[in-house]
């Protein structure tokens, strides 16, 4: 499996990849504007699903964030999920007020 790979679009608009050889496997689709990282969407392929892979993408996202200094605001289910499942570790970089 290739490690995970981010498209930026000069629009700000973008995903996280996952792939296995050239099959995409997974992927994360966000927005970036006015310092903040919007996340709409994650998607693991049914016959790789509960291997990780999506928390893969959720570590990969969250590391660009902090790079980048931009707030997370999580309207994917599985991301906002995780995040209230480990506020701790997501806390510097959550957008709460944008979220909820």
């Amino acid at each position: 499996m290739e490690p995970v790979q981010i498209v930026l679009t000069k629009g700000g608009r973008g995903a996280f990849y996952l792939r296995e050889g050239e099959e995409p496997i997974g992927e994360m689709v966000f927005h970036i504007a006015d310092g903040n990282m919007t996340v709409y969407h994650t998607e693991v392929s049914p016959e790789f699903e509960g291997k990780g892979l999506a928390g893969q993408l959720l570590n990969a996202m969250v590391e660009y964030a902090r790079q980048h200094q931009l707030k997370v605001v999580p309207l994917c289910p599985y991301v906002h999920a995780q995040f209230k499942r480990h506020p701790e570790r997501y806390e510097d970089v959550w957008s709460k007020e944008e979220a909820e």
